[in-house]
């Protein structure tokens, strides 16, 4: 198994993506493919030990600042990112984690791999807490504007996600809207309730329409929504898990009583901030595209990076993207489509 990994990437780059590839390989015995500046890299590795088998690197010349338009990203043919995806699409390696500029890793992506049969748009995905252990996500960001089918679309890549990657026997799949009822919604999340309706009747175990609170409460293993929507929802959630952990924080120093319980909380506490650490999932699957390919946060640090990793071989292992080309086939002629 061989992970491409963006070392340019991210806001503390490369010093944190060499970090996490290093921790990678030593951990999981993952080789990582490590592209861009050389004599950084290099500068880098030199303060770690790490099984050198494991290693490689991969030159690039130039870079695609995180705050830099899609459309010239698109131009430098030499950066980090176009020479990772092409070693993807070689077949010279099984999947490609960034944590650089999102809309650039969507973008050369999908020009330099392509999209997968019948898939019409890429979606961005994430996993966040719940009651139950977590919640599939999807699309955060990807398409903010979208059509009914786009919708039923994502359904069936989050729901293959979560059978194939994240070992779910039956997900159960919920459409993000204003109320639990049919009718509820705009006209783009009642015509595809109609669709994912449908769907269910060939076997999308598609459960009804999910509030914002069933993101968290377990009732769903899968919700589907709008770029626009899933964006704000993961924004928010990222947040809110901040300033949880901050104020729990705040509470227990506050209070000499609450000091001696932390000690014997000390295990839920840790266990606490585990689960609502974006860093435990490592990054974010762009499904829809030819090979595995994951987004990580752009200030991840070592330990995000290094589970990016996993995330992206695990990803390459499960034979995802056969299953999302079958379902697509399966479930897509509905109404006309």
């Amino acid at each position: 198994m061989k992970v491409v990994l963006d070392a340019m990437g991210g806001d503390n780059a490369p010093h944190v993506p060499v970090m996490g590839a290093v921790q990678a390989a030593k951990e999981f015995g993952i080789k990582v493919i490590l592209v861009g500046d050389e004599s950084q890299i290099k500068k880098e590795l030199s303060k770690y030990s790490f099984p050198i088998e494991k290693i490689e690197i991969v030159h690039a010349d130039d870079v695609v600042s995180m705050d830099e338009l899609p459309s010239k990203a698109l131009k430098k043919k030499n950066s980090s990112l176009h020479i990772g995806t092409k070693l993807l699409k070689d077949k010279l390696a099984d999947a490609f984690v960034s944590a650089g500029n999102t809309g650039a890793v969507m973008a050369i992506s999908l020009f330099t791999l392509g999209r997968l049969k019948g898939v019409e748009r890429p979606a961005i995905s994430t996993i966040l807490p719940s009651l139950s252990g977590k919640t599939f996500l999807l699309d955060v960001g990807a398409n903010v504007d979208c059509k009914p089918v786009h919708l039923l679309q994502f359904a069936i890549m989050g729901e293959a996600y979560a059978k194939y990657v994240l070992k779910e026997e039956n997900p159960k799949v919920g459409l993000l809207n204003i109320g639990e009822e049919e009718v509820k919604g705009n006209d783009l999340t009642k015509e595809a309730y109609k669709l994912l309706k449908a769907a269910r009747e060939k076997g999308l175990n598609f459960i009804g329409n999910a509030e914002g609170r069933d993101i968290y409460s377990g009732k769903f293993d899968v919700i589907v929504c709008d770029g626009f929507v899933g964006n704000v929802a993961l924004k928010l959630s990222e947040s809110l898990a901040k300033i949880l952990a901050k104020i729990l924080k705040e509470e227990i120093e506050s209070h000499f009583i609450s000091k001696l319980g932390a000690i014997t909380l000390k295990p839920a506490i840790k266990s606490f901030k585990k689960r609502i650490d974006y860093a435990e999932w490592g990054g974010a699957p762009l499904l829809g595209v030819k090979a595995p390919v994951i987004i990580a946060h752009g200030s991840s640090n070592a330990k995000a990076i290094k589970n990016a990793v996993k995330v992206a071989s695990q990803f390459a292992e499960s034979y995802l993207n056969e299953h999302i080309e079958k379902n697509i086939e399966r479930y897509g002629k509905l109404n006309g489509y």
